[in-house]
Protein backbone atom coordinates (compact mmCIF):
# COMPACT_ATOMS: atom_id res chain seq x y z
CA UNK A 1 0.00 0.00 0.00
CA UNK A 2 1.16 3.60 -0.53
CA UNK A 3 0.91 6.41 1.98
CA UNK A 4 -2.74 7.08 1.11
CA UNK A 5 -3.68 3.45 1.65
CA UNK A 6 -4.09 2.52 -2.02
CA UNK A 7 -2.98 -0.94 -3.11
CA UNK A 8 -0.08 -0.89 -5.55
CA UNK A 9 0.03 -3.33 -8.46
CA UNK A 10 2.99 -5.61 -9.05
CA UNK A 11 4.62 -3.29 -11.56
CA UNK A 12 4.48 -0.35 -9.09
CA UNK A 13 5.66 -2.38 -6.07
CA UNK A 14 8.32 -4.23 -8.01
CA UNK A 15 9.32 -2.11 -11.04
CA UNK A 16 11.79 -4.70 -12.33
CA UNK A 17 9.10 -7.40 -12.22
CA UNK A 18 6.75 -5.18 -14.20
CA UNK A 19 9.39 -4.48 -16.84
CA UNK A 20 10.17 -8.17 -17.13
CA UNK A 21 6.51 -9.04 -17.50
CA UNK A 22 6.02 -6.38 -20.19
CA UNK A 23 9.18 -7.50 -21.97
CA UNK A 24 8.02 -11.12 -21.79
CA UNK A 25 4.69 -10.21 -23.38
CA UNK A 26 6.39 -8.21 -26.15
CA UNK A 27 8.81 -11.07 -26.79
CA UNK A 28 5.91 -13.53 -27.05
CA UNK A 29 4.15 -11.27 -29.56
CA UNK A 30 7.37 -10.88 -31.53
CA UNK A 31 7.92 -14.66 -31.62
CA UNK A 32 4.31 -15.19 -32.69
CA UNK A 33 4.66 -12.59 -35.45
CA UNK A 34 7.93 -14.14 -36.60
CA UNK A 35 6.41 -17.63 -36.72
CA UNK A 36 3.40 -16.31 -38.61
CA UNK A 37 5.73 -14.57 -41.06
CA UNK A 38 7.57 -17.82 -41.73
CA UNK A 39 4.31 -19.64 -42.45
CA UNK A 40 3.11 -16.81 -44.70
CA UNK A 41 6.36 -16.90 -46.70
CA UNK A 42 6.10 -20.67 -47.03
CA UNK A 43 2.49 -20.36 -48.20
CA UNK A 44 3.47 -17.72 -50.76
CA UNK A 45 6.25 -19.95 -52.11
CA UNK A 46 3.80 -22.84 -52.39
CA UNK A 47 1.25 -20.71 -54.25
CA UNK A 48 3.76 -19.24 -56.70
CA UNK A 49 5.31 -22.65 -57.38
CA UNK A 50 1.93 -24.18 -58.19
CA UNK A 51 1.17 -21.69 -60.99
CA UNK A 52 3.07 -23.70 -63.61
CA UNK A 53 1.23 -26.86 -62.50
CA UNK A 54 -2.17 -25.21 -63.02
CA UNK A 55 -1.10 -24.00 -66.48
CA UNK A 56 0.13 -27.45 -67.55
CA UNK A 57 -3.04 -29.09 -66.19
CA UNK A 58 -5.22 -26.63 -68.14
CA UNK A 59 -3.25 -27.33 -71.33
CA UNK A 60 -3.77 -31.07 -70.85
CA UNK A 61 -7.60 -30.90 -70.59
CA UNK A 62 -8.88 -33.06 -73.47
CA UNK A 63 -10.77 -31.08 -76.14
CA UNK A 64 -10.70 -30.59 -79.90
CA UNK A 65 -8.62 -27.39 -79.68
CA UNK A 66 -6.55 -27.03 -76.47
CA UNK A 67 -6.85 -23.73 -74.64
CA UNK A 68 -4.27 -21.17 -75.80
CA UNK A 69 -2.00 -19.04 -73.62
CA UNK A 70 -3.86 -15.74 -74.21
CA UNK A 71 -7.26 -17.20 -73.29
CA UNK A 72 -5.89 -18.91 -70.19
CA UNK A 73 -4.15 -15.73 -69.01
CA UNK A 74 -7.36 -13.77 -69.70
CA UNK A 75 -9.33 -16.16 -67.48
CA UNK A 76 -6.74 -15.89 -64.71
CA UNK A 77 -6.84 -12.09 -64.76
CA UNK A 78 -10.65 -11.87 -64.89
CA UNK A 79 -11.02 -14.20 -61.90
CA UNK A 80 -8.47 -12.16 -59.89
CA UNK A 81 -9.88 -8.78 -60.97
CA UNK A 82 -12.55 -8.27 -58.23
CA UNK A 83 -10.00 -8.59 -55.44
CA UNK A 84 -7.57 -6.11 -56.95
CA UNK A 85 -10.39 -3.68 -57.80
CA UNK A 86 -11.43 -3.70 -54.15
CA UNK A 87 -7.85 -3.34 -52.86
CA UNK A 88 -7.13 -0.55 -55.35
CA UNK A 89 -10.29 1.32 -54.34
CA UNK A 90 -9.67 0.95 -50.61
CA UNK A 91 -6.01 1.95 -50.80
CA UNK A 92 -6.69 4.96 -53.05
CA UNK A 93 -9.64 6.53 -51.20
CA UNK A 94 -7.59 8.66 -48.81
CA UNK A 95 -4.44 8.81 -50.96
CA UNK A 96 -3.44 11.79 -53.11
CA UNK A 97 -4.16 11.49 -56.84
CA UNK A 98 -1.41 10.21 -59.10
CA UNK A 99 0.56 12.57 -61.28
CA UNK A 100 0.82 12.00 -65.03
CA UNK A 101 4.40 10.71 -64.63
CA UNK A 102 3.21 8.20 -62.03
CA UNK A 103 0.51 6.90 -64.38
CA UNK A 104 3.00 6.50 -67.21
CA UNK A 105 5.48 4.60 -65.03
CA UNK A 106 2.72 2.52 -63.47
CA UNK A 107 1.41 1.58 -66.93
CA UNK A 108 4.88 0.59 -68.15
CA UNK A 109 5.53 -1.53 -65.05
CA UNK A 110 2.09 -3.17 -65.22
CA UNK A 111 2.75 -4.14 -68.84
CA UNK A 112 6.15 -5.58 -67.94
CA UNK A 113 5.32 -7.39 -64.72
CA UNK A 114 1.86 -8.91 -64.80
CA UNK A 115 1.09 -8.85 -68.51
CA UNK A 116 4.35 -9.25 -70.42
CA UNK A 117 6.03 -11.66 -68.02
CA UNK A 118 2.87 -13.77 -67.68
CA UNK A 119 2.06 -14.13 -71.37
CA UNK A 120 5.65 -15.07 -72.22
CA UNK A 121 5.68 -17.60 -69.38
CA UNK A 122 2.37 -19.17 -70.41
CA UNK A 123 3.59 -19.58 -74.00
CA UNK A 124 6.89 -21.10 -72.82
CA UNK A 125 5.11 -23.67 -70.68
CA UNK A 126 3.69 -25.24 -73.85
CA UNK A 127 7.18 -26.46 -74.75
CA UNK A 128 9.11 -27.22 -71.54
CA UNK A 129 8.49 -28.91 -68.21
CA UNK A 130 7.16 -27.06 -65.19
CA UNK A 131 10.41 -27.79 -63.33
CA UNK A 132 12.64 -26.18 -65.96
CA UNK A 133 10.23 -23.24 -66.23
CA UNK A 134 10.47 -22.53 -62.52
CA UNK A 135 14.26 -22.71 -62.54
CA UNK A 136 14.55 -20.29 -65.47
CA UNK A 137 12.07 -17.91 -63.85
CA UNK A 138 14.13 -18.03 -60.67
CA UNK A 139 16.94 -16.18 -62.47
CA UNK A 140 15.07 -12.90 -61.96
CA UNK A 141 17.13 -11.89 -58.87
CA UNK A 142 20.39 -12.20 -60.84
CA UNK A 143 18.83 -10.46 -63.85
CA UNK A 144 17.68 -7.62 -61.57
CA UNK A 145 21.28 -7.24 -60.40
CA UNK A 146 22.49 -7.10 -64.02
CA UNK A 147 19.89 -4.45 -64.88
CA UNK A 148 21.20 -2.35 -62.00
CA UNK A 149 24.76 -2.72 -63.31
CA UNK A 150 23.92 -1.96 -66.95
CA UNK A 151 21.36 0.81 -66.54
CA UNK A 152 21.61 2.22 -62.99
CA UNK A 153 25.35 2.59 -62.50
CA UNK A 154 25.70 -0.14 -59.86
CA UNK A 155 28.84 -2.24 -59.49
CA UNK A 156 29.01 -6.02 -59.69
CA UNK A 157 30.56 -7.65 -56.61
CA UNK A 158 32.44 -10.95 -56.56
CA UNK A 159 29.57 -12.58 -54.73
CA UNK A 160 27.13 -11.47 -57.43
CA UNK A 161 29.46 -12.78 -60.16
CA UNK A 162 29.55 -16.14 -58.35
CA UNK A 163 25.74 -16.08 -58.09
CA UNK A 164 25.43 -15.51 -61.84
CA UNK A 165 27.84 -18.35 -62.67
CA UNK A 166 26.11 -20.81 -60.31
CA UNK A 167 22.60 -19.89 -61.44
CA UNK A 168 23.26 -20.29 -65.14
CA UNK A 169 25.32 -23.44 -64.65
CA UNK A 170 22.33 -24.89 -62.80
CA UNK A 171 19.96 -23.91 -65.61
CA UNK A 172 22.35 -25.55 -68.07
CA UNK A 173 22.09 -28.85 -66.16
CA UNK A 174 18.29 -28.64 -65.98
CA UNK A 175 18.21 -27.70 -69.65
CA UNK A 176 20.23 -30.81 -70.52
CA UNK A 177 17.71 -32.86 -68.51
CA UNK A 178 14.80 -31.53 -70.59
CA UNK A 179 16.70 -32.13 -73.83
CA UNK A 180 17.38 -35.71 -72.82
CA UNK A 181 13.75 -36.52 -72.11
CA UNK A 182 12.04 -34.29 -74.69
CA UNK A 183 14.18 -35.38 -77.61
CA UNK A 184 13.38 -32.19 -79.61
CA UNK A 185 16.08 -29.57 -79.22
CA UNK A 186 14.22 -26.86 -81.13
CA UNK A 187 11.09 -27.19 -78.98
CA UNK A 188 13.01 -27.01 -75.69
CA UNK A 189 15.07 -24.05 -76.95
CA UNK A 190 11.91 -22.20 -77.97
CA UNK A 191 10.20 -22.78 -74.63
CA UNK A 192 13.31 -21.83 -72.65
CA UNK A 193 13.67 -18.61 -74.70
CA UNK A 194 10.08 -17.57 -73.94
CA UNK A 195 10.44 -18.26 -70.20
CA UNK A 196 13.81 -16.48 -70.02
CA UNK A 197 12.20 -13.46 -71.72
CA UNK A 198 9.47 -13.68 -69.06
CA UNK A 199 12.09 -13.65 -66.29
CA UNK A 200 13.82 -10.66 -67.90
CA UNK A 201 10.51 -8.78 -68.16
CA UNK A 202 9.79 -9.47 -64.49
CA UNK A 203 13.30 -8.35 -63.52
CA UNK A 204 12.74 -4.99 -65.27
CA UNK A 205 9.45 -4.74 -63.40
CA UNK A 206 11.19 -5.33 -60.05
CA UNK A 207 14.01 -2.91 -60.82
CA UNK A 208 11.55 -0.11 -61.58
CA UNK A 209 8.92 -0.85 -58.95
CA UNK A 210 10.92 0.07 -55.82
CA UNK A 211 10.47 3.88 -56.10
CA UNK A 212 6.80 3.46 -57.00
CA UNK A 213 6.18 1.22 -53.97
CA UNK A 214 7.83 3.82 -51.74
CA UNK A 215 5.53 6.55 -53.08
CA UNK A 216 2.27 4.61 -53.37
CA UNK A 217 2.62 1.78 -50.86
CA UNK A 218 2.81 -1.91 -51.70
CA UNK A 219 -0.95 -2.66 -51.70
CA UNK A 220 -1.93 0.31 -53.85
CA UNK A 221 0.90 -0.17 -56.33
CA UNK A 222 0.27 -3.93 -56.69
CA UNK A 223 -3.48 -3.45 -57.19
CA UNK A 224 -3.09 -0.66 -59.76
CA UNK A 225 -0.36 -2.53 -61.66
CA UNK A 226 -2.62 -5.59 -61.75
CA UNK A 227 -5.48 -3.49 -63.14
CA UNK A 228 -3.21 -2.17 -65.91
CA UNK A 229 -2.13 -5.70 -66.69
CA UNK A 230 -5.71 -6.98 -66.73
CA UNK A 231 -6.71 -4.27 -69.21
CA UNK A 232 -3.77 -5.11 -71.48
CA UNK A 233 -4.57 -8.83 -71.30
CA UNK A 234 -8.18 -8.29 -72.29
CA UNK A 235 -7.17 -6.00 -75.20
CA UNK A 236 -4.76 -8.70 -76.36
CA UNK A 237 -7.49 -11.33 -76.12
CA UNK A 238 -10.12 -9.36 -78.05
CA UNK A 239 -7.57 -8.39 -80.71
CA UNK A 240 -6.40 -11.95 -81.38
CA UNK A 241 -9.13 -14.37 -80.27
CA UNK A 242 -12.82 -14.83 -81.09
CA UNK A 243 -15.32 -14.64 -78.24
CA UNK A 244 -15.99 -18.35 -78.69
CA UNK A 245 -12.50 -18.97 -77.29
CA UNK A 246 -13.97 -18.23 -73.84
CA UNK A 247 -16.19 -21.30 -74.16
CA UNK A 248 -14.03 -23.88 -72.40
CA UNK A 249 -14.61 -27.13 -70.51
CA UNK A 250 -15.36 -26.76 -66.82
CA UNK A 251 -11.87 -28.01 -65.73
CA UNK A 252 -10.22 -25.12 -67.63
CA UNK A 253 -12.36 -22.60 -65.72
CA UNK A 254 -11.52 -24.40 -62.48
CA UNK A 255 -7.78 -24.26 -63.16
CA UNK A 256 -8.04 -20.59 -64.16
CA UNK A 257 -9.90 -19.72 -60.96
CA UNK A 258 -7.47 -21.75 -58.85
CA UNK A 259 -4.56 -20.00 -60.52
CA UNK A 260 -6.13 -16.59 -59.81
CA UNK A 261 -6.81 -17.34 -56.15
CA UNK A 262 -4.02 -19.68 -55.03
CA UNK A 263 -1.18 -18.57 -57.37
CA UNK A 264 -1.93 -14.85 -57.76
CA UNK A 265 -4.08 -13.13 -55.13
CA UNK A 266 -3.17 -15.09 -51.98
CA UNK A 267 0.61 -15.41 -52.53
CA UNK A 268 0.96 -11.72 -53.49
CA UNK A 269 -0.55 -10.55 -50.21
CA UNK A 270 1.01 -13.37 -48.17
CA UNK A 271 4.44 -12.39 -49.47
CA UNK A 272 3.88 -8.73 -48.57
CA UNK A 273 2.70 -9.71 -45.07
CA UNK A 274 5.67 -12.05 -44.63
CA UNK A 275 8.17 -9.36 -45.64
CA UNK A 276 6.59 -6.98 -43.14
CA UNK A 277 7.07 -9.54 -40.33
CA UNK A 278 10.39 -11.25 -41.11
CA UNK A 279 12.06 -8.98 -43.68
CA UNK A 280 12.77 -9.46 -47.37
CA UNK A 281 15.99 -11.47 -46.85
CA UNK A 282 14.26 -14.25 -44.89
CA UNK A 283 11.28 -14.18 -47.25
CA UNK A 284 13.58 -14.68 -50.24
CA UNK A 285 15.38 -17.46 -48.38
CA UNK A 286 12.12 -19.34 -47.80
CA UNK A 287 11.03 -18.62 -51.38
CA UNK A 288 13.94 -20.69 -52.68
CA UNK A 289 11.92 -23.79 -51.86
CA UNK A 290 9.64 -22.87 -54.79
CA UNK A 291 11.55 -24.63 -57.61
CA UNK A 292 11.83 -27.81 -55.54
CA UNK A 293 8.08 -27.75 -54.90
CA UNK A 294 7.38 -27.26 -58.63
CA UNK A 295 9.67 -30.15 -59.57
CA UNK A 296 8.03 -32.41 -56.97
CA UNK A 297 4.46 -31.56 -58.01
CA UNK A 298 5.44 -31.79 -61.68
CA UNK A 299 6.64 -35.35 -61.03
CA UNK A 300 3.62 -36.24 -58.90
CA UNK A 301 0.77 -34.62 -60.86
CA UNK A 302 2.16 -34.29 -64.39
CA UNK A 303 4.39 -37.39 -64.53
CA UNK A 304 7.41 -35.23 -65.42
CA UNK A 305 10.67 -37.20 -65.02
CA UNK A 306 13.33 -36.26 -62.47
CA UNK A 307 17.04 -36.84 -62.96
CA UNK A 308 20.21 -36.24 -60.96
CA UNK A 309 21.19 -33.50 -63.44
CA UNK A 310 17.95 -31.65 -62.71
CA UNK A 311 18.40 -31.98 -58.95
CA UNK A 312 22.00 -30.75 -59.19
CA UNK A 313 20.92 -27.86 -61.42
CA UNK A 314 18.21 -26.91 -58.94
CA UNK A 315 20.78 -26.85 -56.13
CA UNK A 316 23.11 -24.56 -58.10
CA UNK A 317 20.32 -22.13 -58.97
CA UNK A 318 19.16 -21.96 -55.34
CA UNK A 319 22.71 -21.32 -54.09
CA UNK A 320 23.07 -18.55 -56.68
CA UNK A 321 19.81 -16.92 -55.58
CA UNK A 322 20.83 -17.12 -51.92
CA UNK A 323 24.18 -15.49 -52.68
CA UNK A 324 22.64 -12.57 -54.55
CA UNK A 325 19.87 -12.15 -51.93
CA UNK A 326 22.19 -11.86 -48.93
CA UNK A 327 22.88 -8.41 -47.56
Amino acid sequence: MNRTGEVLNAGERFPLFGIRRAWSGAAMLERHGHRLGLWLALGAAFGFSFKAIFVKLAYSVPQAVPVDAVTLLSLRMVFALPVFLWVGFQSSRAAPPLARRDWLLLTALGLLGYYGASILDFVGLRYITAGLERLILFTYPTLTVMIGVLFMGKKLSRREVAALVLSYAGIGLAFAHDLEFAGETRVVLLGAAFVFASSLSYAFYLAGSAPMIQRLGAARFTALAMLVSTGATQLHFFATQPLTALVQPLPVYAYGAAMALFSTVLPVFMQSAAIRRIGSARAVLIGTIGPMLTIFFGWWLLAEPISLAQIAGTGLVLVGVLLVSRR
